[in-house]
């Protein structure tokens, strides 16, 4: 009997670890029969069709078309399409990944359906509220009936929540299968050729979320820090969509700054290994620089993923002062890391393998 299971992704980090998942199913799984849907959250080409072109996975068999949007506009959209094709697909499960609106709206929706829902990368939690992601995290896990944690906090955190009426697995981090993956297989000195760096002597930089962009203040402080480190070490930049609409729009001086277009998984995965520190907002490359075993700043007030704080592997950034963002990088840059304490908190490479048992041995 063929069991039925149907992805929903959005957005970038989610088309990475499908990819891992999805690859293992149809080279190993014959009894599982898996639908992938693209709601469209993220759409354009650098951010969306790239991903699947450079991974090697098959396309998407729906694509919701939903764009841009408010938080509700993108929600309601979302499951007002995905619905017809639940209604078509008649899935044994819905699987999910994180904590987008594209998560958010799948979930919602397979809690009134006759199937069951799994959450991949359950049980994270920031403690805040006021994080659109926080909220999509939480409701997700509450209609969940099949939870795989990425770390052993991250189920700690399920336990403590009194959820023990759904099943809690610690696979380890799908994100983690792809990393170590992909970087076997890239090589890392032609995509350094292909944007002129040089191993060590370049800052990774990836500004995206909306406290940080569309607060003119806030990316003031950002790009005025990043162009006092350009004076001295070489900063690239690839430039999310929006983050470019708000420097167009707040008129912020980028000069110095080395500004690229959205740059692919593989790129991204290179740029890490040999980046001397990397600066982002994003939840995603936070996880990958700690693999690459790269210092980071994390420029939020908290982060879901804190093992990765430990020993100054990744330090955050308020920016609550011109100067917080240059401080926490002396601060990275005179840390002896080759000589720091480093931990495997995120499995062993065979989280996909888990997730999937985990559904076979639940249904």
């Amino acid at each position: 009997m063929t069991l039925k299971i149907l992805t929903v992704v959005g957005a970038r980090p989610q088309f990475i670890k499908s990819a891992t998942i999805s690859r293992l199913i149809y080279s190993e799984y014959n009894e599982i029969d898996e639908v992938m849907v693209h709601t469209g959250q993220h759409y354009d080409y650098n951010m969306s069709q790239s991903f699947f072109d450079e991974l090697n996975v098959y396309p998407p068999k729906y694509n919701l078309e939903v764009g841009s949007g408010t938080h509700g506009q993108q929600t309601g959209v979302i499951m007002s399409r995905l619905e017809k094709v639940i209604d078509v697909e008649n899935p044994d499960w819905i699987l999910v990944y994180g904590d987008t609106n594209s998560t958010l709206a799948a979930s919602l929706v397979a809690a009134k359906k006759p199937c069951r829902l799994v959450h991949v990368e359950a049980g994270l939690r920031s403690h805040r509220w006021g994080m659109p992601e926080e909220v999509n995290r939480v409701v997700t896990d509450r209609l969940s009936d099949l939870l795989c944690c990425p770390t052993v906090l991250s189920k700690e955190n399920l336990m403590a929540e009194k959820e023990l009426n759904k099943k809690i697995v610690f696979s380890g981090d799908v994100m983690y299968d792809s990393f170590l993956h992909y970087n076997n297989i890239l090589d890392h000195d032609e995509v350094l050729c292909k944007y002129g760096l040089s191993k060590k002597q370049y800052v990774l930089v990836t500004i995206h979320r909306a406290e940080n962009t569309d607060n003119k203040d806030q990316l003031s402080k950002i790009l005025s820090s990043l162009r006092f480190i350009s004076q001295n070490m070489e900063v690239i930049l690839p430039l999310h969509p929006r983050t470019k609409k708000m420097i167009k729009e707040f008129s912020i001086s980028t000069k110095g700054i080395t500004i690229v277009n959205p740059i692919s998984y593989f790129s991204i995965i290179a740029l890490l290994a040999y980046a001397k520190v990397v600066i982002t907002d994003s939840g995603g490359l936070q996880k990958e620089a700690y693999y690459s075993k790269t210092p980071c700043l994390t420029i939020r007030d908290e982060t879901e993923w804190v093992e990765t704080l430990e020993n100054k592997w990744n330090q955050l950034v308020s920016l609550r002062n011109e100067t917080d963002l240059i401080d926490k990088l002396e601060i990275a840059l005179k840390t002896d890391y080759e000589n720091t304490p480093y931990e495997y908190f995120y499995g062993s490479g065979n989280a996909a393998n888990i997730v999937i048992s985990s559904i076979l041995d639940y249904s």
